[in-house]
């Protein structure tokens, strides 16, 4: 059974990824395109309603990004968003201009007041707060259209043409500082697209299930398996795809945290999958013996598990297909028409090019990260794997700054593990996206035992963060902060001094490294 769609015209906005989510929150299903998809790919699509974006252009400028205006010929309800309400309003016959006097530029919060006779507010509070960034604004209304919403200098904050299904805000309805967004996107998916919340993790398995077993047959599938959330469920789906036809690989390239990989193998034992853990710690320890630059750390672990990988495949003899976690974020970040591309992802870096494989299967390239949580669940894995705190793929050797030593690795092991340890007990892990300890390369003077001490000083980091691209430094108590601080200082030798990063992203990003 298809699911119903909502299509997601990317003109590059900033909040892009994030409009898709709260859609999926909704139980929808839907996909970002560019801009300059072609009609006849949207049409045969048969999406339910179609969401322009914001961007950062002036929609009257020759350069700027524009559909095909046939899309409002499709008979499609249509919402547009900060840019792309200043596209539906151009498009169709209004006039857009520069702020003014009369009609000033918005940024920030802003109290506005709704027409709550609009299907799109419905339920709504008459007045409340939005978020609205904008130079331009709606000066000329297009035939059919009447205002739903306004602002003490924005008269057009929303529009809407009941009888075509076109409706737009100037504010954006996505972000968490708009009060009534989530409601007021909710409304237009139900109300006005007609759409039912049939997107589900259970349904999306049992097809998922079905894809893959039609496409792998009596072949065979490998996986490279890091323990994270989205190899961990990929391996889930596949063995209840696949079963035996499945080797997953896990590299433990000895820069996990504290117990983790004997974990990770106790997760998959039993599971009906040939599992295959490749202790690895030595040989990487010694491609990095002597190297402090973060980068070049990166490099290193990255081609070293290539080559341990590919060792390891030729072993298993001829695989038709290669498993990669994917997830959607990954796909909307390496760029959609003009977005910017926030980073590349080339999962498993290189290995299609270093095995000879006939296919890629990316069970999970739909998905956002709750969702593969969702499915996680769903399919019954452990709820410990499904949880697992966010780790990068070089491990503890970018949060060790300088040279890598066992020691240093020991060392840092046990003070994560007591802070995640206290983390647990406060019931925070819910709360806090991400924390983990760095070891420094800083010393400081200390005192113990009423001697001297000259030890390595331990950074703590949390951070609360909806989408990873940016993030706030996380408030976590005092109390529990001194207690990390106290156990860490008595249980873990060479620690005298704990700090705690309160930075956010930006200026600076989530990893120290």
């Amino acid at each position: 059974m298809k699911n119903q769609i909502v299509l997601i015209i990317d003109f590059g906005g900033q909040y892009n990824q994030l409009i898709a989510r709260r859609v999926r929150e909704h139980k929808i299903y839907c996909e970002v395109k560019s801009y300059k998809t072609p009609i006849e790919e949207i049409r045969a699509m048969y999406p339910n309603g179609i969401i322009f974006t914001g961007g950062p252009n002036s929609v009257y400028l020759d350069n700027s990004p524009q559909i095909d205006k046939e899309i409002f010929e499709l008979g499609i309800p249509i919402l547009g968003i900060c840019y792309g309400a200043q596209f539906m309003a151009y498009s169709l016959g209004g006039k857009i201009e520069k702020a003014n006097e009369s009609a000033a530029a918005e940024f920030g919060r802003t109290d506005c007041t709704f027409d709550t006779g609009s299907l799109i507010f419905k339920g709504l509070k008459e007045k409340s707060v939005v978020w609205m960034s904008h130079n331009d604004h709606i000066a000329t209304l297009p035939d059919g259209f009447r205002a739903v919403c306004h602002s003490n200098k924005c008269p057009y904050g929303a529009i809407e043409n009941p009888q075509k299904k076109f409706y737009a805000t100037q504010f954006h309805p996505e972000v968490n500082h708009t009060e009534q967004g989530f409601d007021m996107l909710g409304n237009f998916l139900y109300n006005v697209c007609g759409c039912t919340g049939d997107w589900t993790m259970e349904g999306y398995a049992q097809t998922a299930i079905r894809e893959i077993r039609e496409k792998v047959g009596d072949g065979k599938a490998l996986l490279a398996l890091s323990g994270g959330v989205d190899s961990s469920v990929a391996c889930k789906l596949l063995a209840n795809a696949i079963g035996s036809q499945l080797t997953c690989i896990f590299v433990d390239h000895g820069l996990m945290r504290k117990n983790e990989g004997d974990e990770v193998e106790a997760a998959f034992a039993g599971s009906g999958v040939n599992f295959v853990r490749v202790n690895a710690g030595e040989r990487f320890l010694g491609k990095l013996k002597g190297v402090t630059e973060p980068e070049a750390k990166r490099k290193i672990i990255g081609e070293e598990f290539i080559r341990v990988f590919e060792e390891e495949a030729k072993k298993i003899g001829k695989v038709d297909f290669l498993v990669q976690g994917t997830i959607y974020p990954d796909v909307i970040e390496s760029g959609t028409g003009d977005a910017a591309v926030i980073k590349s992802h080339h999962n498993v870096g290189g290995l299609p090019d270093l095995v000879d494989f006939k296919e890629i299967i990316e069970p999970l390239r739909a998905l956002f990260k709750d969702e593969v949580r969702a499915l996680g669940i769903a399919l019954g894995l452990d709820e410990k794997l499904v949880w697992r705190q966010p780790f990068p793929g070089p491990g503890l050797a970018i949060r060790i700054i300088g040279e890598i030593t066992p020691g240093k690795i020991a060392i840092l092991q046990d003070a994560d593990a007591i802070f995640r340890e206290e983390i647990a007990k406060a019931r925070l892990e819910r709360d806090i996206n991400q924390y983990f300890a760095v070891l420094t390369n800083m010393r400081s003077v200390g005192v113990m035992g009423d001697g001297r001490t000259y030890d390595y000083t331990l950074a703590l980091r949390g951070v609360s963060t909806t989408d990873f691209m940016t993030a706030d430094f996380s408030r976590i108590p005092y109390d529990v902060l001194e207690t990390v601080s106290t156990r860490i200082v008595n249980e873990v030798g060479h620690i005298n001094r704990i700090v705690y990063d309160i930075t956010s992203k930006p200026p600076a990003t989530i990893e120290w490294e």
